[in-house]
Order: structure tokens, then C-alpha cells, then sequence
């Protein structure tokens, strides 16, 4: 039996349920299809948290663009085989990002849908970039350096210091992209590696920008997100057929550096 779509007064029961409220300012992952069906999809689900956090409260989502960049597991798929010259075609391809109009890869529709919402503001990163909408949209996702992924100065950095929530819906712990935050703030970091993007610029024209940043690794989340979920500081309910997650963002980053630590070979 298929079943009932879930709507707008439903979601927004399940939300405050656990423990979203007014004012909040929320980090969001999730995916649409785990949650079941929803009525209107995801406009509902966005007017639904809209309900809980009020006109006070902020959603920030990512809006990755992961194929913007020559190293990424995604354009190494695509061009897994080929030859040099096969493999310059692809990265020729590759379109520049423009914060406004480079639309989201694989972070879900609901991401996507806050993305091109009026009024939504979107961090300037071509590769991790963030979208926010509501009263902190502008203040969160001011600062997003071209060599700090997910660090200090990006946005996970603003939302830590704004003591925000994340909320999963529908995904577990590997999709957690506060725990990147830790790793910048690990005693011994990661190397740093190059990376290269595309942008347009300020002339319309697309340019080439190599770096180094990070060499980060999301392997152990799940270990991470499983230790998390032992202490009495994550609310579970259930959303629709799905099940989503809220903890505070500086309790999930303070204790991922602590796992790090212990468990992360050189820490």
C-alpha cells in the first residue's frame, strides 16, 4: 500500500517534536526521497520549517558544487580511463561558478529548492558553497575563503560561533558536514593539497583558481555520528516514513574533535 503523503501541519509537528523551535538557526541535510512522500514536496517541507522557526529563524543548507574541481571523487569518475587530452576536454567543460546561478550537485532537492528561494543568500565558495535564507542569511555566509573549505572562515565557522542547530533529515551522520569543522581544528591537520576551479569573474568571463586547502576525510563520520548518538544530546523523531536527527552544532563539533583525537592516526 503506498503510503499518505505527509503535509505541511504534519512535518511542522514533527519538527518542533524534536525540538526546533522560534528563532532557531538550523544547518539542514536531508533527503527528500527517505522522508516518503510529501505533499508539494519540497516547498511544503521548507513552509514547514518556516512555521517552526518563525520569522526569527535562519536555514542555512549546502549547496555543493562538487564537480568544480579536477580532484574531486566526481570529475575523477567522469573521467576515469581517459586520456590526457580526453580528460583536458572534460575540464573545459567544466562551467564556472556564479553563486546566483550555479545550481547545486547532489545535495538533495530540498537544498536546491532553498537555493533559488527570493531573498536567499549563497556563500561565494565554488566548490562548498553555502545558501541561507532568513534574518542571519547574510551574516552566516559573508565569509567563505577559497582555501577553507569548511573551516573557520566558511560558513560552519559562523554557524558555530551562532550556537545553531543541525538538522538531519533522512540522512545519518556520513552527510554530517559540521564534523569537517573538527578536522580544521585538530592539533595536527591534515596536509594541505592543491585544488583547481572555475569562476566567473567580475568581467563574465571564466577563470582558472588553484589553491591548496585541506586534504579532509568524511570515512569515519559514521563512527562519529554512532559514538554522538550514544550521549544523551541527539533528538530522534520521526519525520513522514523517515527519521531526522537535531543536535546543537557546537556539542556535534566539540565532541567530533575529541573522537578525532583519540581515534585519528598522528592526533
Amino acid at each position: 500500500m503506498t503510503a499518505r503523503p505527509t503535509g505541511r501541519v504534519d512535518l511542522a509537528a514533527g519538527l518542533r517534536a524534536v525540538g526546533l523551535g522560534a528563532g532557531d538557526t538550523v544547518l539542514v541535510h536531508c533527503s527528500l526521497s527517505r522522508i516518503g512522500p510529501v505533499a508539494g514536496g519540497p516547498a511544503t517541507l521548507l513552509a514547514a520549517m518556516r512555521d517552526v522557526l518563525g520569522e526569527a529563524g535562519t536555514i542555512v543548507v549546502p549547496t555543493q558544487t562538487a564537480f568544480n574541481s579536477i580532484t574531486s571523487p566526481a570529475f575523477r569518475a567522469a573521467t576515469a580511463g581517459l586520456s590526457t587530452r580526453q580528460a583536458a576536454r572534460v575540464e573545459a567543460g567544466i562551467p564556472p561558478f556564479h553563486p546566483e546561478r550555479s545550481p547545486a550537485e547532489g545535495m538533495g532537492v530540498l537544498a536546491e529548492h532553498v537555493r533559488r528561494q527570493p531573498g536567499a543568500v549563497r556563500s561565494g565558495h565554488p566548490q562548498t558553497s553555502f545558501a541561507a535564507l532568513g534574518p542571519a542569511a547574510a551574516r552566516l555566509t559573508a565569509v567563505h575563503d577559497l582555501d577553507c573549505h569548511l573551516g573557520e572562515r566558511s560558513p560552519l565557522g559562523a554557524l558555530y560561533a551562532a550556537d545553531a542547530l543541525i538538522l538531519l533529515l533522512g540522512v545519518d551522520y556520513a552527510a554530517c558536514t559540521a564534523f569537517h569543522l573538527a578536522e580544521y581544528r585538530l592539533p595536527h591537520p591534515a596536509a594541505r593539497r592543491p585544488y583547481r576551479c572555475y569562476v566567473l569573474d567580475s568581467s563574465g568571463r571564466r577563470a582558472r583558481r588553484d589553491f591548496l586547502a585541506l586534504d579532509l576525510d568524511d570515512s569515519d563520520f559514521p563512527r562519529i555520528g554512532a559514538a554522538l548518538e550514544r550521549r544523551p544530546v541527539v533528538r530522534r523523531g520521526a519525520l513522514g516514513g523517515g527519521t531526522c536527527r537535531v543536535v546543537r552544532m557546537r556539542t556535534a563539533v566539540d565532541f567530533a574533535g575529541r573522537w578525532m583525537r583519540r581515534h585519528r592516526a598522528g592526533q
